[in-house]
């Protein structure tokens, strides 16, 4: 029973630290970033070039922070600032910019599967239980990543801006704040977690162009039953990940990988603006 809670933890964890960067861009600009897997993939080959040059495994997710946060600034500037207010459009700028990233990876590093070792090797003994020490490692990651948000968002002059640019973006712009910069500000900060996403998840998994691809489509059902709320995201992530390795351990692993999105779907069917309010 320990190692299943462990797992029912870490699971949701993981899915925090995955779908957090997609719900940041949501929360602001109200569109689904479809190359949210694109970015995950950068992140985890900035992984993989920082364990090739044996360099500090600590440097991995500032090295995938930085390149996801510059590439999707350029994104933003390039392509999205264009289509805020054609979300259809958007969602498919975004896809067809994640195809882009993953043949320029596939490019430079080829099709090859890599893999990255784990920082943290080994067990850990949680109550006469021995569990990986990089998955509870990624407990408070996910912990740290949430308390930093919470802490831009309310304690700093961009947070500020943010949350005037979400409850009224005319009257921000009234105001005086350049929502143009919130945005573009947002989208690689979204960004940038994707890609600290990717890399947090490569020891768990494997390195290869399409590796963000499989992570989307349940960040994006999380994301969307959140309604755009931090905190009912992390509850998504317990409740619905829970399930998923409920339904995995005691049912079927192959059902256990649809939990997720079909769990969520009911959700949305009988909720369709999300859990946030309710």
């Amino acid at each position: 029973m320990i190692a299943l809670a462990l797992d029912i933890l870490t699971t949701a964890a993981i899915l925090f630290i995955v779908a957090s960067g997609l719900l940041i861009v949501f929360g602001v600009m109200k569109i689904i970033n479809f190359a949210h897997g694109a970015f995950m993939t950068v992140g985890a080959y900035a992984a993989l070039i920082t364990s090739n040059l044996a360099l500090p495994a600590i440097m991995a997710p500032f090295l995938a922070f930085v390149l996801g946060g510059v590439l999707g600034a350029v994104a933003e500037f390039v392509i999205v600032r264009r289509l805020y207010h054609r979300p259809l459009d958007a969602i498919l700028a975004t896809w067809g910019l994640a195809i882009v990233v993953g043949q320029l990876v596939t490019l430079i590093f080829g099709r090859g599967v890599q893999f990255v070792p784990a920082p943290v090797s080994g067990t850990t003994a949680v109550f006469g239980e021995n569990y990986s020490g990089y998955r509870l490692l990624l407990i408070p990651v996910a912990i740290l990543i949430g308390a930093l948000f919470t802490a831009l968002l309310n304690g700093t002059r961009l947070g500020l801006n943010t949350r005037a640019v979400i409850m009224n973006e005319t009257l921000a712009q009234g105001l005086g704040i350049d929502s143009s910069r919130v945005r573009l500000l947002t989208f690689g900060i979204g960004s940038g977690l994707a890609a600290v996403a990717g890399a947090a998840v490569t020891p768990l998994a494997s390195v290869d162009p399409n590796m963000g691809l499989p992570w989307l489509i349940g960040a994006f059902m999380l994301v969307m039953v959140s309604g755009g709320s931090m905190l009912t995201l992390a509850l998504a992530c317990f409740t619905l990940g829970g399930l998923q390795v409920l339904v995995s351990t005691f049912v079927s692993p192959i059902l256990g990988g649809l939990t997720i999105a079909v769990l969520a779907a009911v959700a949305l069917r009988l909720r369709p603006e999300g859990f946030a309010r309710a």
